[in-house]
Protein backbone atom coordinates (compact mmCIF):
# COMPACT_ATOMS: atom_id res chain seq x y z
CA UNK A 1 0.00 0.00 0.00
CA UNK A 2 1.19 3.43 -1.08
CA UNK A 3 0.40 6.81 0.62
CA UNK A 4 -0.24 10.17 -1.76
CA UNK A 5 -1.95 13.26 -1.03
CA UNK A 6 -4.69 14.60 -3.57
CA UNK A 7 -5.80 17.60 -4.50
CA UNK A 8 -9.51 17.88 -4.74
CA UNK A 9 -10.98 21.13 -6.88
CA UNK A 10 -13.96 22.14 -8.21
CA UNK A 11 -14.04 25.71 -9.49
CA UNK A 12 -12.26 28.13 -7.06
CA UNK A 13 -12.69 25.88 -4.06
CA UNK A 14 -9.83 23.24 -3.45
CA UNK A 15 -8.61 20.87 -0.60
CA UNK A 16 -6.02 18.70 0.09
CA UNK A 17 -7.01 14.33 1.16
CA UNK A 18 -4.55 11.39 1.95
CA UNK A 19 -5.53 8.36 0.35
CA UNK A 20 -3.91 4.64 1.04
CA UNK A 21 -4.47 2.32 -1.98
CA UNK A 22 -2.48 -0.09 -3.89
CA UNK A 23 -1.34 2.29 -6.31
CA UNK A 24 -1.39 6.39 -7.57
CA UNK A 25 -4.29 5.09 -10.34
CA UNK A 26 -6.24 3.51 -7.33
CA UNK A 27 -5.62 6.85 -4.96
CA UNK A 28 -7.11 9.04 -7.83
CA UNK A 29 -9.90 6.60 -8.85
CA UNK A 30 -10.65 6.35 -4.71
CA UNK A 31 -10.50 9.95 -4.22
CA UNK A 32 -12.76 11.11 -7.43
CA UNK A 33 -15.25 8.53 -6.38
CA UNK A 34 -15.45 9.55 -2.76
CA UNK A 35 -15.50 13.46 -4.18
CA UNK A 36 -17.49 12.88 -7.30
CA UNK A 37 -17.34 16.23 -9.97
CA UNK A 38 -14.10 17.49 -8.43
CA UNK A 39 -10.73 17.13 -10.75
CA UNK A 40 -8.74 15.14 -8.87
CA UNK A 41 -4.69 15.45 -8.78
CA UNK A 42 -1.50 14.13 -6.97
CA UNK A 43 0.19 16.64 -5.39
CA UNK A 44 4.06 16.34 -6.09
CA UNK A 45 6.66 16.24 -4.21
CA UNK A 46 5.68 12.68 -2.66
CA UNK A 47 7.38 12.36 0.29
CA UNK A 48 9.50 9.42 -0.06
CA UNK A 49 9.33 8.35 3.71
CA UNK A 50 5.64 8.41 3.73
CA UNK A 51 4.99 7.02 0.83
CA UNK A 52 4.72 3.31 1.44
CA UNK A 53 2.07 2.72 4.77
CA UNK A 54 4.31 1.19 7.71
CA UNK A 55 1.93 -0.27 9.40
CA UNK A 56 -0.51 -3.22 7.83
CA UNK A 57 -3.64 -1.80 5.78
CA UNK A 58 -5.94 -4.09 5.03
CA UNK A 59 -6.56 -4.86 1.35
CA UNK A 60 -10.28 -4.53 1.45
CA UNK A 61 -10.23 -1.05 3.25
CA UNK A 62 -9.01 2.27 1.95
CA UNK A 63 -8.65 5.32 4.10
CA UNK A 64 -9.18 8.97 2.94
CA UNK A 65 -8.91 11.56 5.38
CA UNK A 66 -9.73 15.13 5.03
CA UNK A 67 -9.20 15.87 7.99
CA UNK A 68 -11.36 13.07 9.59
CA UNK A 69 -10.57 9.47 8.32
CA UNK A 70 -13.21 8.33 6.59
CA UNK A 71 -12.89 4.26 5.96
CA UNK A 72 -14.48 2.79 2.82
CA UNK A 73 -14.47 -0.70 1.55
CA UNK A 74 -13.45 -1.63 -1.97
CA UNK A 75 -15.44 -3.68 -4.12
CA UNK A 76 -14.49 -5.97 -6.56
CA UNK A 77 -14.68 -4.37 -9.83
CA UNK A 78 -15.68 -7.62 -11.47
CA UNK A 79 -19.24 -7.86 -10.43
CA UNK A 80 -20.24 -4.82 -11.41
Amino acid sequence: MINVSVELRSGAACFRVAVWAESIERALSIAGAQYPGREAKVLFPIDPEAFFAKESVCASEVAVSAPAVLKLAETDQTQA
